[in-house]
C-alpha cells in the first residue's frame, strides 16, 4: 500500500494510527436536535480517547418523495455546523450540491461532502477543490473502484491535495446495494485514501415504496469487515431513534449501539495494522 501522509482536518490532524470516524444524524431535524447529537457523540469519543468528524446534512436533495422532510436549508445549516465545530472543537461535514453550495458551505464548514450521484459533476469537483477545503467524494454506486482516478485529476488539477474517497455500496439488482471489500484495496492501491460508509452501504434506494428501506442490523458487520479489510476510516450516520427519525431511518445505528460498536471498531484496526 502506499504510504500516505498526514491530513489537516480543521482542528484535527489525520494520520494512519487511527480510523477517522465520521459520525452523526441523517438531516437536520431542529437545531436543538443536532445540537443534542453533536453533545453526545462528542461524550462519546472523548469517553474512548478517539476524534471524529461530526456529520448532519442541511438538505437532503434527492429523497425518494418530494413530500419528504430536506432540512433547514444552507444557510442555516452551514451556521449551525460552524458553531457546534467551533465550540466542540471538531471538524464539520455536510453535503453540497451545486457549485454556488460548495462556495458558500466552503466558508464554514471543514469538510466538502460530494454525494455519490454527483461524483463525475465536474464544475460542482472543481468548485469544491477550488474553495482550500477538504473534499470528500462518495463513489457512486455506477463506477468500478478504479474509476476514482479519473475524479482525483479533476480535483488535483485545481492544486488541492487534500481530499479523499468513501465506499458506499455498488448497486446490485434493483433496490439493493452489494459492498465489495475489494473495492478498498484498488482504491487504497492508487494511492488514495477511502472511508467506508456503514449505514449508506446497507440502504435499499427506494425499496420502501415512497422512502428509502435498508438492513441497519447489518451496517455494524460491514464496518468491522471494511477496518480488517484496511479502510482508513468508516462513516457512521446514527440517530437516538431511527424507527422516528425523518431521513434514512431503517439504515442508521441507534446511538445507545455507537461506544460498543466503535470500541470493536478500534480493536480490530489495532490488529489488522
Amino acid at each position: 500500500m502506499p504510504k500516505t501522509k498526514s491530513m489537516s482536518l480543521g482542528p484535527l490532524t489525520w494520520n494512519e494510527k487511527a480510523p477517522l470516524f465520521i459520525l452523526g444524524p441523517c438531516v437536520m431535524e431542529s437545531e436543538k436536535f443536532v445540537w443534542r447529537m453533536a453533545r453526545k457523540i462528542h461524550a462519546i469519543c472523548t469517553g474512548l480517547g478517539v476524534s471524529f468528524v461530526f456529520k448532519a446534512s442541511y438538505d437532503k436533495a434527492n429523497r425518494t418523495s418530494v413530500h419528504a422532510f430536506r432540512g433547514p436549508g444552507l444557510e442555516a445549516g452551514c451556521r449551525l455546523l460552524a458553531e457546534i465545530g467551533g465550540e466542540l472543537r471538531v471538524p464539520v461535514t455536510t453535503d453540497v450540491h451545486t457549485a454556488e453550495e460548495a462556495r458558500m458551505a466552503g466558508e464554514h464548514v471543514d469538510i466538502l461532502q460530494i454525494p455519490a450521484f454527483l461524483c463525475r459533476q465536474t464544475d460542482l469537483l472543481l468548485t469544491a477543490a477550488e474553495t482550500g477545503r477538504v473534499v470528500n467524494v462518495k463513489k457512486g454506486q455506477f463506477l468500478a473502484p478504479w474509476d476514482v482516478g479519473n475524479i482525483a485529476t479533476k480535483i488535483q488539477s485545481t492544486g488541492n491535495d487534500r481530499f479523499f474517497f468513501t465506499e458506499r455500496g455498488t448497486t446490485f439488482g434493483y433496490n439493493n446495494l452489494v459492498a465489495d471489500m475489494r473495492s478498498l484495496y484498488w482504491i487504497r492501491e492508487q494511492g488514495f485514501r477511502v472511508i467506508f460508509d456503514a449505514t449508506h452501504s446497507v440502504q435499499r434506494p427506494g425499496g420502501a415504496g415512497d422512502r428509502t428501506g435498508g438492513d441497519g442490523v447489518l451496517a455494524p458487520v460491514l464496518a468491522r469487515a471494511a477496518v480488517a479489510a484496511g479502510c482508513d476510516g468508516v462513516f457512521i450516520e446514527t440517530h437516538e431513534q431511527p424507527e422516528k427519525a425523518l431521513s434514512d431511518g431503517p439504515n442508521q445505528i441507534p446511538l445507545k449501539n455507537l461506544k460498543k460498536l466503535l470500541q470493536t471498531l478500534l480493536a480490530i484496526h489495532a490488529v489488522s495494522k
